[in-house]
């Protein structure tokens, strides 16, 4: 195959949505790899509220000491739990600044952080307008599904 036809051939890869393609025969082989970005899902994270203040309160079990963030919640806050099962990332990028910080208010739909999960960056989106309380997990730390990713206060 001589450079006319890889040009060419180039030319008709980035020319559609094919992003790897690969040819071989018996003297050659041809790999052209286009495109190195992430792919990104939107995810709108389900929404629980705090649960409600027991009339007469049972005997007080130690809290467990894996969620910090249970203390945090009251009438007033809710949390944010992951979707699905993960990587937490605060930033689109390394060198980026977070999406959200302590004390943000933000609107519904805004994106609060990303989990990544089998190479699939999925923003995490707010379903309503709400002040971020606390952020629960660490950059880069694994999340579980259901784990509290903010404590919110709805506004």
């Amino acid at each position: 195959m001589d450079i006319k036809d890889i040009k060419t051939l180039i030319k008709v890869i980035t020319d559609t949505d094919i992003t790897e393609f690969e040819m071989e025969n018996e003297e050659q082989r041809i790999v052209i790899k286009r495109g190195s970005e992430p792919e990104f899902v939107h995810v709108a994270a389900p929404t629980y509220a705090a649960p409600a203040a027991p009339a007469v309160a049972p005997a007080a079990a130690p809290a467990p000491a894996t969620e910090p963030a249970a203390a945090a919640i009251n009438d007033k806050h809710d949390t944010i739990p992951s979707p699905i099962v993960g990587t937490f990332y605060a930033a689109p990028s390394p060198d980026s600044d977070p999406y959200v910080k302590v004390g943000d208010i933000v609107d519904a739909g805004q994106t609060l952080c990303i989990v990544e999960a089998m190479k699939l960056m999925n923003e995490i989106e707010a379903e309503f307008k709400c002040k971020i309380i606390d952020i629960v997990k660490n950059n880069a730390q694994p999340v579980e599904y259901g784990d509290a990713l903010f404590v919110v206060e709805k506004v």
